[in-house]
């Protein structure tokens, strides 16, 4: 019986409707259509629950049925998902849109103004946003969070939600830092020196009037910045977004520094611990207080391997990076005279990068699983826009690490899409990461099962947003 009827699916998509043999037509469904994706498996990470001989049924770029087994009236078009696997669209709850991952992207922290002005690299940015969006839906990734950067992230939001081939975005404006980066400004700067609690509050009230999706706050500290010289303004940063409404994010890579944005009352931590291992004290409180966190596991090795030219991009970020991005990060093609210093120590001496990266891996993997195991929700991120952390594909590098850490293909799925809806918060993010009737049709659909291996997570046949399909090999023409 289960064959006759899955046989009847197939026959339905083939004979009375538009059909589709493998992949969705050359063109892209258009808003607001009538589509059924027929006889494909769906895989909800979200609970695990695996639905196979599935239709999933989309009205005006939404889903109103998920239908096992069984054959309905349908007056719209059929997309033919048999052999196929339907997931929701991923996340990348953490990128950075005015940071494009090529070399000069980051003078504060190496600095190639001699060979590209930051001015200049900065208008080229800009410029290729609409291509910084494609590759990202050519990834799967139809939702991201930018947490952080010039005042003029809100009109990157504003532009991505008028374009149809761009992922649904959430922003936090200029991050609130304990210490200065003054090579970033150019009288717009991504990041903000704060000195007082009472410019904090002043702050986070400018930033209100944009409405951000979340506060950023760059905790920084080092022998000039310890931790609780700067937690007053945490307090105060925390308390007046509070006020407002507002989720603060903060990014703390160090225990105690993480401890105490936590305590101070913070939603969401944007990296890994990579100083030490976590405590059950810390993994009981992130637990009690329900925060979210983000590994960002990829971009602890993207610096070092770049500027020691042992850069190790995967066969995803090769094809559907940006190419230009891609050849800037050859650093060996940089005149000896014009290289920093930073650089120049790196290529000298590549083994040592190579174990400080390994050293934060010891700390951090065994902390994203100690977490993990601990039901903390973790989100996955990337910080994609740093140097050599490439925007869209980055994010199965991080699935790979997240493997590593020992997080199984469901929960790293989990981690992509229905825990990274969180981190994204809001109206939207209340509609996205699911597979469910209600919720906005953004999805991927796979030629191979990932919850085999996450490998195949990046074997994309078609993505979604919106209840638009693009044939994956079309995106990026």
């Amino acid at each position: 019986m289960r064959r006759a009827l899955l046989e009847l699916v197939a026959l339905l998509a083939t004979a009375n409707f538009t059909a589709l043999s493998g992949q969705v037509s050359p063109e892209p469904t258009i808003s607001g259509e009538h589509i059924a994706l027929v006889g494909g498996t769906v895989i909800n990470p979200a609970d695990g629950k695996i639905t196979r001989n599935a239709t999933v049924f989309i009205v005006n770029g939404r889903i109103t049925d998920i239908a096992a087994n069984m054959v309905m009236k349908f007056g719209g078009r059929s997309i033919n998902c048999v052999g196929k696997f339907i997931l929701p669209g991923y996340i990348d709850t953490h990128v950075h849109f005015f940071q494009s991952a090529d070399l000069f992207t980051r003078p504060d922290g190496a600095d190639f103004n001699s060979v590209r002005p930051y001015k200049d690299e900065v208008a080229w940015i800009k410029s290729h946003l609409d291509d910084v969006f494609a590759r990202y839906i050519r990834s799967g990734i139809t939702s991201v969070v930018d947490v952080g950067g010039p005042m003029w992230n809100f009109e990157v939001r504003k532009t991505a939600n008028a374009t149809a081939k761009a992922p649904r975005v959430a922003v936090a404006g200029p991050l609130i830092s304990s210490v200065s980066r003054e090579k970033l400004d150019l009288g717009d700067p991504p990041i903000v020196k704060i000195d007082t609690p009472h410019q904090a509050r002043e702050f986070v009230r400018k930033l209100a009037e944009q409405k951000p999706d979340l506060v950023k706050i760059w905790y920084i500290v080092d022998k000039d910045h310890p931790v609780d010289a700067f937690r007053p303004i945490a307090r105060a940063t925390i308390e007046e977004s509070h006020a407002h409404k507002i989720r603060v994010a903060v990014h703390a890579t160090e225990l105690e520094t993480a401890r105490a944005a936590v305590e101070e009352g913070a939603d969401v931590l944007v990296h890994s611990v990579i100083d030490k291992r976590v405590d059950d004290a810390f993994v009981k409180l992130l637990k009690d207080r329900h925060i979210i966190l983000c590994p960002t596991l990829v971009v602890f090795e993207r610096y070092g391997r770049t500027f020691s030219h042992q850069l190790n991009l995967t066969p995803e970020e090769e094809k559907w990076g940006n190419p230009e991005v891609i050849a800037s990060l050859d650093v060996t093609k940089i005149p000896q005279d014009k290289l920093p210093q930073r650089v120049k120590d790196a290529l000298t001496d590549p083994k040592a990068a190579l174990d400080r990266i390994k050293k934060t891996y010891d700390v951090a993997l065994p902390n994203l699983k100690k977490l993990e195991d601990a039901g903390v929700t973790i989100a996955a991120g990337t910080d994609a826009g740093n140097i050599g952390t490439i925007h869209g594909p980055a994010l199965f590098r991080e699935f790979q690490l997240m493997k590593e850490a020992g997080l199984t293909p469901m929960q790293i799925l989990q981690c992509a899409t229905a825990n990274a809806a969180k981190l994204f918060g809001g109206e939207t993010g209340a509609r996205i990461g699911k597979l469910e009737n209600g919720y906005f049709a953004d999805l991927v659909i796979l030629n191979s099962n990932p919850v085999d291996d996450i490998a195949h997570a990046s074997d994309i046949d078609t993505v979604m947003k919106n209840g638009v399909a693009y044939p994956a090999d079309s995106i990026l023409r």
